[in-house]
This record gives C-alpha cells, structure tokens and sequence, in this order.
C-alpha cells in the first residue's frame, strides 16, 4: 500500500486529487493539508511514502517545505504552472503534475512512487533451503521454491521468472531484488540480465564465438546466452569444481 499526504491551498484542488486517488486501490491518502505548518506536521504525524505537493502554497512555497523536512519523503509536485519544473527535478521530485491532473498522467507518477519505493527497500535476507517464495503478478500469486526456480531474466523494471514444468512469470520486481532474495549458490548472475540456477543446468552448446545455448531440467526452449555470459558460466562452474555441466551437449 502507498501511503501518501496531498498538500495544497485550494480545497477543489485537494478533493479533485482525492478523488482521483480513490480510483487506484492501492493508495491511500493519510492526511491533508493547506499550509505550510499543517502540512509539516502532518508529515511528521505520519511518515508517508509520498506527498503530492503544490508550489504556490500562499505563506510559502513547496520547495520551503522539502527544505524542512528531514528525511522528506517522495515528492510528486502538482501545480498549475510549468516554470518551475527544472528546480522541482533539481529538488530530486519523482515526477511533476500539471493541473488538470489527467488520470493517465497520474496513473504514470504512482508508478514511478512504487518503483521509487521498491528500490528503497531494505534488501531481504536470501531464502533458506525448503522457503518458499511468493512470485506476484497483478493477477493472482504463485508460491515457489527457489529449486523451482530455473532462471531469470530482466525486462527493464520487471523480471522474467522462468519456473520449472510452468508458465514463466512477469514480476514486478528488478533482477537485482532478486539477487539478494535467491541464494547464492546455486543461483550466479551471469550478466546486468540474466541469473541462472546451476542445480537445473543440463548443458551447454556454443554454435559461434559470441553465443551460447544452455539447456535446463524442466524448461521446454535453450536459453541464449552472449559471449560474457558464457564466460562466467564456465567460470562458476570451474569454481565449483567442474569445467562443464553434466552430460553437455555438443
């Protein structure tokens, strides 16, 4: 849940940004304010993700506000004005609003704010043997164990979740969350998109210098691999003791 205070003078301002705040259920709006000193006491009451913060606040602007806060939470600005878009990124603000908020734009700053705030998060400790893992899609939740896990593979902020004997799962989630949750070994980076579990690796073939196609118990197609991921395949492998998987293909 995104936890969040509206800061702003208007009143129709406040409850127009309530109401379209009301259509995303996994927001919710803890507090309100019209001043400067209510709004800093507010934020320190409650301690949200993020504040949607207007500029021209009459007795102060948004900026005095972030200046007194320590630490400040995320800050999308929201204003009728565009001038000051510079200093409000200068100021590290996750996004910049335009009034009329249009849903569509606000809908892209709430992302930003979850992905600001995932990656803000203290890393989990890795999985021990036997835990198992909840995998999150918007639809439903799938509980895995690590074993079942055969790779992954970065998508930009999501990860492909490659599962044995099942569908591949997109998870909102970066390949680097990840890399602190899976244990390591079996699991070994390979490269900035590719974690791989070596227990499911079944072999390897290399059909040119700057690719590879490796084979893994219970998953259908190879997956390629590039030229440094192949590298650092054989290296892991030469450090657990062994120069090749088992039985690889040629």
């Amino acid at each position: 849940m995104l936890r969040v205070v509206i800061v702003d003078d208007e009143p129709l301002a406040v409850r127009a940004m309530r109401r379209l705040l009301a259509a995303h259920a996994d927001v919710s709006v803890v507090g309100t304010a019209d001043t400067l000193r209510a709004a800093a006491a507010v934020l320190a009451a409650e301690r949200p993700d993020a504040v949607f913060l207007d500029i021209d606040l009459g007795t102060g602007t948004g900026f005095d506000l972030i200046a007194r806060l320590d630490p400040a939470p995320k800050v999308v600005f929201v204003t009728a004005h565009a001038a000051y878009a510079v200093d409000a990124f200068a100021a590290d603000a996750v996004d910049y609003l335009l009034k009329p908020v249009e849903p569509e734009r606000l809908a892209e700053a709430l992302a930003r704010l979850n992905r600001a705030k995932a990656q803000a998060a203290p890393p989990a400790a890795p999985a021990a043997k036997g835990e198992i893992l909840e995998l999150r899609t918007p639809n439903r939740t799938v509980l895995a164990a690590p074993d079942d896990i055969a790779a992954l593979c970065a998508e930009g902020d999501f990860t492909r979740v490659v599962l044995a004997e099942q569908p591949a799962l997109l998870i909102w989630r970066t390949l680097s969350h990840f890399e602190t949750v899976l244990p390591a070994p079996p699991f070994v980076r390979l490269s900035r998109s590719l974690i791989l579990n070596r227990t499911r690796l079944r072999g390897f073939d290399t059909p040119s210098r700057n690719r590879s196609r490796v084979t893994l118990e219970g998953v259908a197609e190879p997956l390629v691999l590039g030229r440094v991921a192949t590298t650092r395949l054989r290296e892991a492998l030469a450090k657990a003791g062994s120069a090749q998987p088992d039985q690889p293909e040629r």
